[in-house]
């Protein structure tokens, strides 16, 4: 299929398409900022958890919070209450490391609540057109009095083609959407792992003085 034949297609589709057409933008927009930012995430956490726990087994927690502190990531802020609760059993540290990691989890799920937006309004969209096709439709054949293909063609191709365009839309942003989420699933995982991981290690520590 050509551009042009593309671009009379969106324009037989009526206005219903431009929506579509920026549901569209923002969904890729969102999946790849996700998918770029959780690639980040993830280099990031497995540097400074080799980093910190390696301060932390030799007892250098000033120096371990003082990185975290000039960090300022999701994992940091953890680090930063386990390593000020040293001195405390594993399971209070364990407690409050539990507490912020919950209160810091929405920069995962930044956007993905937008992103499952879109996948539900789009089909209305779709539909709202194919109701508004249908609709001019008829009226120019209450106008005209006779149904001919002329005559209906219009209003028909218009419902059409925005029920395909917002299917078309919502389908695949459906499974971003399940993929992003099974992917900030795992991430918040792998952090717990990493925060825990530096929980030991301080109780540990604390044990032995």
């Amino acid at each position: 299929m050509d551009n042009g034949t593309v671009l009379d297609l969106f324009h037989k589709g009526g206005p219903l398409m431009y929506p579509i057409l920026l549901c569209s933008i923002l969904a890729l927009a969102i999946f790849f900022e996700r998918l770029w930012t959780f690639l980040g995430m993830r280099r990031g956490a497995l540097k400074l958890s080799l980093e910190i726990e390696s301060l932390a087994n030799n007892n250098r927690l000033a120096e371990a919070l003082a990185i975290c502190h000039s960090r300022r990531t999701m994992l940091s802020n953890i680090f930063i209450v386990a390593l000020n609760a040293a001195g405390r059993s594993r399971e209070q540290i364990k407690t409050l490391v539990e507490e912020v990691g919950v209160r810091h989890s929405s920069t995962l799920d930044r956007y993905l609540g937008l992103l499952g937006t879109i996948a539900t309004i789009t089909p209305l969209l779709g539909l709202l057109g194919t109701v508004l096709g249908m609709i001019k439709a008829f009226t120019q054949l209450s106008v005209q009095g006779v149904g001919t293909p002329a005559t209906l063609g219009s209003g028909i191709s218009e419902a059409l083609i925005t029920t395909a365009a917002g299917l078309s839309v919502a389908i695949p942003t459906i499974l971003l959407h399940k993929y992003l989420t099974s992917r900030a699933d795992s991430l918040s995982d792998l952090l717990e792992v990493y925060a825990m991981q530096l929980v030991d290690i301080v109780a540990a520590d604390t044990n032995k003085t």
